[in-house]
């Protein structure tokens, strides 16, 4: 018996999709060379890019971006690394 609950546990693994365990995170990023009105889009639509990110909200009266994203399809490194490479260098706001 217990090795059929053993087999029986790595087949419902085997085929169990890896976005099951994911965790949905939102982090606050500071957001640096915002100088005009488009400058947020442009933030926005880099997050947006990165797979996992499933919703950024910027905002360029506060210098911030909001950040919604899977944990198992990307990492703030990621997050940072999208919005610096677009031009506008951010860091989780502490």
């Amino acid at each position: 018996m217990k090795k059929l609950l053993v087999c029986a546990a790595i087949v419902v693994s085997a085929f169990t999709p890896s976005g099951v365990f994911a965790a949905e995170k939102t982090i606050t990023l500071a957001v640096k060379n915002m100088y005009c009105g488009e400058c947020p889009f442009i933030v926005r639509k880099s997050l947006e890019a990165v797979p996992g990110v499933s919703k950024a909200i910027v905002s360029y009266r506060d210098k911030t971006a909001l950040v919604t994203y899977e944990d198992t399809r990307t990492d703030v490194p990621a997050l940072t690394r999208a919005t610096t490479e677009a031009g506008y260098p951010s860091a989780p706001k502490s």
